[in-house]
């Protein structure tokens, strides 16, 4: 059945008809996603459908951090979940970047989406005292778990110098990480694109999926321009899937702020603090900064993509009394973007019905992980 509002034959008949695999949502997973079906069946007719006009979630949005879990952060995980949950999704996230770098571009992933692996630093306060000390205890045993994840030994290490070298003010120490990088998003984004049309896939934005209804020969779908069915459905729309499917994922909202450029910016590579809470990095010479949602959880349990003033002057404080102090700055840019969390960071990666799959609840990290979840989610069919 098609019941589409104003369409043409010709349209009707180029997108809409004989759909075999239908991808609801245009970020890092439902371009894997498709990606991957598309590798799989080659003569599939795959469509992606995307509500915003452009990602709508955070794949578009997010800060481009190509990491994987900071100390401090891997350390509060393994203080509420089981150890071996934790390192196994730590190991999805490493294995998801891995994926992400081949399916978009293994050969020259610096001209094609900005990746560069200038380290990370999980920054530590004085009156973090306890942290730190569960920090240190616990970092041999995380390098351990990482060399057996990543092949690498001792990828982390204590840095005393990272107030001298960057100029930040009042911390106590850090931790860092010579994995971890930065790409752009945009470039990413822009690159999953080009590849969908490469491959024949089309690409629909504008178009947001209402509601859904298996059957044993197809699925049929409620849209906002209409009526229609496909053969199967793959939910990949991360925090905004609480209006389509029930599972543990909420929307948490990430909100980031961007200077305009600072003469002699010091600051090169990634940064974590307070647990992951809140991070930055460079961005050319300007800097990125994000996070603050710990300020208000209930609060940033939306699907609203709009700052807040609260997390906005929390972050500006961050910004002038820490990262440039004794700096005049602007704000240049700010926005936010909509995650998907839930009890765990693992992510759900299912089949709902033998046509239905999901994969959401990416847990902040959809960079890292995105890829990965889009793989295993097209090899459920």
């Amino acid at each position: 059945m098609i019941q589409l509002k104003q369409l043409s034959y010709w349209e009707r008949k180029s997108f809409f008809e004989d759909v075999d695999f239908l991808v609801v949502g245009a970020g890092i997973v439902g371009y894997s996603t498709a990606l991957n079906l598309k590798k799989k069946y080659k003569d599939a007719k795959i469509l992606i459908i995307e509500r915003g006009f452009i990602p709508s979630g955070a794949s578009s949005k997010n800060a481009g951090f190509a990491c994987f879990g900071s100390v401090s952060e891997i350390v509060d995980d393994l203080s509420k979940t089981s150890s071996s949950v934790v390192w196994d999704t730590v190991a999805k996230r490493w294995e998801g970047l891995k994926v992400l770098t081949e399916l978009i571009g293994m050969n020259s992933p610096k001209t094609i989406f900005g990746y560069q692996r200038l380290g990370s630093w999980d920054l530590l306060m004085p009156n973090q005292g306890d942290l730190l000390n569960n920090c240190r205890e616990n970092l041999a045993y995380i390098n351990v778990e990482l060399e057996r994840i990543t092949k690498v030994k001792n990828c982390i290490l204590e840095d005393t110098s990272v107030s001298t070298r960057f100029g930040f003010a009042g911390l106590s120490t850090s931790f860092y990480n010579c994995l971890e990088g930065q790409l752009d998003t945009g470039k990413m984004n822009k690159r999953f694109y080009q590849l969908a049309i490469e491959n024949d896939i089309d690409v629909l934005f504008g178009v947001e999926v209402l509601s859904f209804e298996s059957y044993e020969d197809k699925v049929h779908v409620q849209t906002s321009i209409g009526e229609f069915d496909g053969l199967n459905v793959l939910i990949c729309t991360n925090g905004f899937a609480p209006q389509l499917i029930d599972e543990d994922v909420v929307p948490a909202r990430a909100q980031v702020l961007v200077t305009s450029p600072i003469q002699n910016l010091k600051i090169k590579g990634t940064f974590h603090y307070d647990c992951g809470y809140y991070y930055f990095r460079n961005v050319e010479d300007r800097i990125l900064l994000g996070g603050g949602r710990n300020l208000d959880f209930e609060g940033e349990e939306t699907t609203k993509l709009e700052t807040t003033q609260q997390i906005v002057d929390a972050l500006k404080e961050l910004l002038s009394s820490v990262i440039i102090p004794h700096q005049a700055f602007q704000i240049e840019y700010q926005w936010a973007g909509i995650m998907g969390v839930g009890k765990t960071k693992q992510p759900i990666v299912k089949l709902l019905h033998h046509n239905v799959g999901v994969g959401v609840r990416l847990g902040g990290m959809g960079v890292a992980i995105g890829s990965l979840v889009g793989q295993e989610l097209a090899d459920m069919f």
